[in-house]
């Protein structure tokens, strides 16, 4: 892997004679404060502005003050025109544009796409304040408002959505998101490099379209420059019949030699993409090899070409041996260059170090962001993840390479937020990142690491060559914990279970100092099958960290509890691997109050299963191995019902679906049943139960005042407040009922009360 300028051996722009502001400006007034005319950089974010570094328009703001650059900031601009994104000014480099810290589809729509309530990153949780694609609305607005300023578009909506990808909300393949934001140029993951290198050479005057040679950045392009090996996708993992290669050593320029290579070589599909140059030479240099994708019209309308794109597109990720990207849209070529070099440690201090206020801008005034309440005490200690979960971003975006503070940039930062940050009570909320765990965990050997190409490091089993010392975070706690006015260092990130029980030194400091009750990790599935798919461990994983934690706890003397996350209708689940997995939430006492389903996600893998029905994890072919796919409202309706086994509402989708499956057995009212026969009656006779009152439709009997619900015709409720269900046992009860009330009708004429037995019937038909 070749090094990387550092971030902090940059030239400082001539601004830096201003310093550093209070807040990075949101109007005229507070530039006029600053004593600005002009800003060099504008940043657009659909996120409310926190000064914080979990989030990423602070970060990227202050990182190019540091630079030297004026930046300012426009938060959640009205998107209907133009003028929003005047307000600052014409910026003299650059806007740069982010949806913000969330993909604006999925911040505003369920899994069910249902629009959300609210917004976490906006004043108030208030909903509506983005629109859906902000990047492209953005964009196209910032251009509207100079039209010859560039415009560099960043942030996790960009990253995944950098290449034809598919598009959940419309079920389709969208094209590339530099095709239709009009953007100049994009930067994909965490673009520390790659916006400071950008805004250093716009500043020596360079324009935008000639800056095409920095990693981790996408351009649109006619051509494949000279001195290029432009190499087809399908040679490298062909997605259908094997065919022979042909030579790509062989020497374009010695025709002879080619002459025998075509001899060779099979009749190719005149419409299928060929390698278009070779070099002159018999040596490939990988930093001059572009891999040519199927182009977006093949992908979108041939599902396994997508899969296939995706799969190449993941084996290229690794920064140290991936190579360029092509993908032809139109008339015209998308480049994706490799991905990233990551930060050192001395620039994941720096990066970090920056002024943040680490609060809401001022104009906010008291209103609540729940985003930032939510981390405002929390410390990032590292990026990345070599997990390589196949419903995730996180690799995607931040890299499967682990980028870690030191000790003391962590320290320094809890001290700052112990001595700035109003309520702070000496509780860290989070010490953490992406994954709790990784922090200083990589291979053994920089070499390997360099040449390697698994998706995972962890899967299907944790890798020979990785390092699993976990004693650099355990001496981070301990000295974190130290600290003066520090009372408790709380552990809130994902844990990779899998990976803590390689180290029982470090399960044991966890459980003892750091879990507040409960601990929250992942199993997200108990069954192989949706496992595999995943690339998540066997749930005997799980059990062996379960046995650690109820030990250390134990030791203790603390009553801890472990929440497991679950997964429903992720690619490669059967409604028999949902019923599995129910019946092991029953027996271990599991009752989940919220329930996951499967997002596909723009570029994941596992969406590429969703979309296409193959699997990428593999060799994507036609005749390759189908993925179990859950689509249907009805079946992802019945796989959330399994994991919420336990509500009642439900019920009636599982009895038909185990009836269906030949499982009936697991009806009843035992403990070894998942489920009951008896239903249970309305909120308005559960509530009209509890007020001993009588609902509409019903009266009461008996001295005990039990409720016989005559518009029901069934008896008052079993002892575990049910009622029959079966059809046949309904129309049984409501028999009986018909005959007890007639009974008592006819005894009380008996009597000589001067009463005549009804004649309405007690079950109106």
């Amino acid at each position: 892997m070749q090094a990387a300028k550092p971030l902090f051996d940059y030239p400082k722009y001539w601004a830096e004679c201003f310093g550093p502001a209070p807040f990075l400006p949101m109007s005229r007034e507070e530039m006029d404060q600053l004593g600005w005319d002009s800003c060099d950089i504008i940043i657009v974010t659909g996120d409310a502005y926190v000064d914080h570094p979990s989030f990423g328009m602070a970060i990227i703001g202050r990182l190019l003050e540091a630079q030297g650059f004026r930046v300012g900031i426009i938060a959640q601009p009205n998107w209907q025109s133009k003028d929003d994104f005047m307000k600052l000014g014409e910026p003299n480099l650059f806007f740069g544009v982010a949806a913000g810290n969330m993909d604006s589809m999925i911040n505003r729509y369920t899994a069910d796409k249902k629009i959300r309530s609210d917004d976490a990153y906006t004043p108030g949780g208030l909903a509506g304040k983005r629109p859906d694609r902000a990047s492209l609305v953005y964009s196209q607005r910032c251009k509207e408002a100079y039209s010859h300023v560039p415009v560099v578009l960043g942030g996790i909506e960009a990253s995944l959505r950098r290449i034809a990808h598919y598009d959940y909300w419309q079920d389709k393949v969208r094209r590339s998101i530099l095709m239709d934001a009009t953007a100049d140029i994009l930067l994909y993951g965490n673009a520390e490099r790659a916006v400071v290198e950008v805004a250093q050479r716009l500043s020596r005057g360079e324009p935008i379209d000639s800056i095409t040679d920095i990693r981790g950045t996408a351009f649109i392009r006619r051509d494949t420059p000279a001195g290029w090996f432009e190499l087809d996708s399908t040679r490298i993992d062909r997605p259908g019949r094997v065919d022979k290669i042909i030579n790509p050593y062989v020497n374009t320029q010695d025709t002879e030699a080619c002459a025998i290579e075509q001899e060779k070589a099979p009749v190719e599909d005149p419409n299928e993409a060929k390698v278009v140059q070779l070099l002159s030479h018999p040596r490939l240099e990988r930093d001059k090899t572009v891999i040519r994708l199927p182009s977006f019209e093949k992908v979108r309308n041939d599902p396994v070409l997508y899969a296939h794109a995706n799969r190449v597109l993941h084996l290229e990720t690794n920064p140290g041996n991936a190579r360029a990207l092509v993908q032809k849209h139109g008339e015209v070529d998308v480049w994706f260059n490799p991905p990233p070099i990551p930060m050192t440690t001395e620039e994941m201090d720096y990066v970090f170090g920056m002024p943040y206020a680490r609060v809401p801008h001022p104009a906010y005034g008291k209103e609540k962001i729940p985003a930032y309440d939510m981390i405002r005490f929390s410390v990032n200690i590292m990026r990345g993840c070599f997990g390589g979960c196949t419903f995730c971003s996180i690799t995607e975006h931040e890299g499967r390479i682990i980028q870690n503070r030191s000790h003391e940039s962590i320290i320094r930062e809890i001290e700052e937020m112990r001595d700035k940050v109003p309520g702070f009570t000496g509780v860290v909320s989070d010490l953490g990142g992406p994954t709790a765990n990784m922090y200083r965990i990589a291979c053994k050997d920089p070499e390997i690491e360099k040449h390697c190409r698994k998706p995972s490091c962890v899967f299907p089993g944790i890798c020979e060559n990785l390092n699993t010392d976990h004693s650099s975070l355990i001496e981070l706690y301990r000295k974190a914990r130290a600290l003066p006015g520090v009372k408790k260092i709380l552990i809130a990130s994902g844990l990779r279970y899998d990976l803590a029980v390689e180290s029982p030194e470090y399960v044991k400091e966890l459980v003892t100092h750091h879990v507040g009750g409960y601990l929250k990790i992942a199993p997200e599935h108990t069954e192989r099958g949706p496992l595999d798919k995943m690339m998540k461990p066997g749930i005997g994983s799980y059990d062996t960290f379960k046995r650690m934690f109820e030990k250390f706890s134990k030791e203790a003397g603390k009553e801890q509890y472990l929440i497991p996350y679950f997964i429903a209708a992720h690619p490669g689940t059967t409604d028999e691997d949902m019923m599995n997995l129910a019946l092991w939430l029953k027996r271990n006492g599991f009752r989940a109050d919220q329930v996951q389903a499967f997002y596909p996600s723009p570029m994941a893998t596992a969406t590429a299963m969703y979309h296409s029905g193959k699997n990428p994890l593999r060799k994507v072919t036609y005749k390759s191995d189908g993925v179990e796919i859950v689509k249907s409202e009805q079946q992802r309706r019945l796989h959330k019902a399994f994991l919420r086994y336990h509500d009642p509402k439900g019920w009636p989708l599982l009895r038909e679906a185990l009836e269906r499956m030949g499982r009936a057995d697991l009806i009843g009212n035992g403990k070894h049943h998942l489920i009951p026969t008896y239903q249970p009656q309305t909120d308005e006779y559960q509530s009209a139960r509890r007020k001993n009152s009588t609902p509409a439709g019903s009266k009461k009997v008996g001295n005990a005042g039990k409720i016989l619900t005559q518009h029901t015709g069934l008896p008052p409720r079993a002892s575990d407040g049910s009622k029959p269900w079966d059809k046949r046992e309904q129309a049984k009860a409501a028999a009986e009922a018909r005959n007890q009330q007639a009974a008592r009708e006819r005894a009380g004429a008996g009597k000589g009360k001067g009463k005549k037995p009804s004649k309405k019937p007690a079950v109106p038909r």
